[in-house]
């Protein structure tokens, strides 16, 4: 018996983990977290599932790390069986439901698809992902129609260094980076 609720999509939709596996006997699972800290993902009690049939609900009863992972308990599940059908699938949020940043500070998912051009006015590419080093984050640039090039660029996230804007209106990040490198 399923216990999914059928629902609408969120409004904006945003992957925050992964329900990786399950977890014992009485119905927990493994997860794997994009939040920062990991444990943020139970700062979230609904969670919306993408499943064959469309969109669903699930809502999380307890959370918890173990080890160096996390596991959690989701309401309407209480034996690994029935556990199983939300094995293997993305956990989504409602991006209305993120804490606002301070002026300047941006999601990784407001930068991602942004067109990406120099101060001279080069289209380089969009955003494609971004992704995290020891010094500073990293923007990978890939080329889209009416780029310089085709290209993929590695970009560091530094504000007022590389990264010389971010105009979400407009959906561009300015930044000072020589097109032939």
């Amino acid at each position: 018996m399923s216990t999914l609720k059928q629902a609408a999509a969120p409004e904006h939709a945003l992957v925050v983990g992964r329900i990786t596996s399950v977890y014992g006997v009485k119905g927990w699972v493994k997860l794997y977290s994009h939040t920062d800290p990991m444990q943020g993902i139970f700062d979230y009690e609904r969670w919306w599932l993408k499943t064959p049939s469309g969109w669903k609900i699930v809502e999380l009863s307890q959370g918890r790390l173990q080890g160096r992972g996390l596991v959690a308990s989701v309401k309407g599940y209480s034996d690994r069986d029935q556990v199983k059908e939300i094995c293997g699938m993305d956990i989504y949020i409602d991006g209305k439901e993120l804490p606002t940043l301070d002026e300047g500070d941006y999601y990784w998912s407001q930068l991602e698809g942004l067109r990406v051009i120099t101060k001279e006015g080069v289209l380089l590419g969009k955003v494609s992902q971004l992704m995290e080093t020891g010094a500073n984050d990293v923007i990978v640039v890939r080329a889209c129609e009416g780029s310089f090039d085709r290209e993929e660029r590695l970009i560091p996230y530094a504000p007022g260094a590389y990264v010389l804007n971010v105009n979400l209106e407009l959906g561009e990040m300015v930044v000072d980076w020589d097109p032939e490198f």
